[in-house]
């Protein structure tokens, strides 16, 4: 029998051979990040900006530092329950209070990027799902569903956020498909390529961003604008996504690590 020393031991054997790879799932943090865009009536989020304090200079003869500042739910970023009115009320629903046990769970890669390549409008739907399941087993559990649309290879933020005259086209999730995954199959939340956790014209779904409202309702979390979901197979890999330990923080950016068996 392993005992658990053993199997940490064997985790970090595995990365230090190349026997596991670590792949980054986190797009760069800098000014030019795209951020959400709400609708003029509502307030902004801020986007990404550093201020240099100093850099080897009289400021500070012998360091370089900087002060940045962001909304919480800029680039790749990390949605709490307490993020929505549905998930306010739960106990240790914020960044500095979630159970850290939660940010870390197996990954469940299902893959939509031909259906997102015809229609920008795209939504994972349970059949899709279901399919996927008879392919490769039942999600998990405590699992992180990931959903590959091959969105963050739009690295210009006019069509990655991909706004008309409607509002934001962008894929996501069907209403009735979100209450599944967070219900019955029990997941730790979703995590999407797009810049929220919402299909771009979640505005006009019944409910209305139903994968913020149903999600966070049911206590779970949300991933946004993560990348390199192509490098991650169906199953097998799991995800680390702990965000900023920000008391009463609805969210934070973060940086996404997959563990990933190499050949897989």
């Amino acid at each position: 029998m392993t005992k658990p020393a053993d199997a940490l031991s064997a985790v970090t054997a595995g990365i230090l051979n190349g026997t596991i790879r670590v792949v980054d799932l986190t797009v760069p943090l800098e000014p030019a990040t795209p951020v959400i865009r709400l609708p003029p009536q509502f307030s902004p989020s801020n986007a990404f900006s550093l201020t240099e304090i100093s850099h080897y200079d009289d400021r500070g003869p012998a360091w370089y530092w900087n002060n940045f500042a962001c909304g919480e739910h800029t680039g790749t970023h990390f949605d709490a329950p307490i993020h929505w009115v549905t998930g306010k009320d739960y106990p240790n629903n914020a960044t500095h209070s979630i159970p850290v046990d939660r940010f870390i769970g197996p990954a469940c890669v299902i893959d939509v990027a031909e259906g997102t390549r015809a229609n920008s409008d795209f939504l994972l739907t349970i059949p899709v799902i279901e399919a996927w399941e008879a392919r490769h087993g039942r999600i998990p559990a405590h699992a992180w569903v990931l959903v590959r649309t091959d969105w963050s290879k739009r690295t210009d933020p006019k069509q990655f956020l991909n706004i008309k005259d409607d509002g934001p086209h962008t894929p996501g999730i069907h209403p009735k498909c979100v209450p599944f995954l967070a219900k019955e199959r029990d997941i730790l939340g979703i995590g999407v390529e797009t810049v929220g956790t919402d299909a771009g014209q979640a505005a006009t779904f019944d409910p209305m961003f139903p994968c913020h409202t149903i999600m966070h309702g049911a206590n779970r979390f949300g991933l946004a604008s993560l990348t390199n979901l192509d490098k991650l197979p169906p199953t097998g890999a799991i995800v680390i996504a702990p965000p900023l330990k920000i008391v009463n923080g609805s969210g934070s950016p973060l940086r996404v690590l997959a563990l990933v068996p190499n050949g897989g």
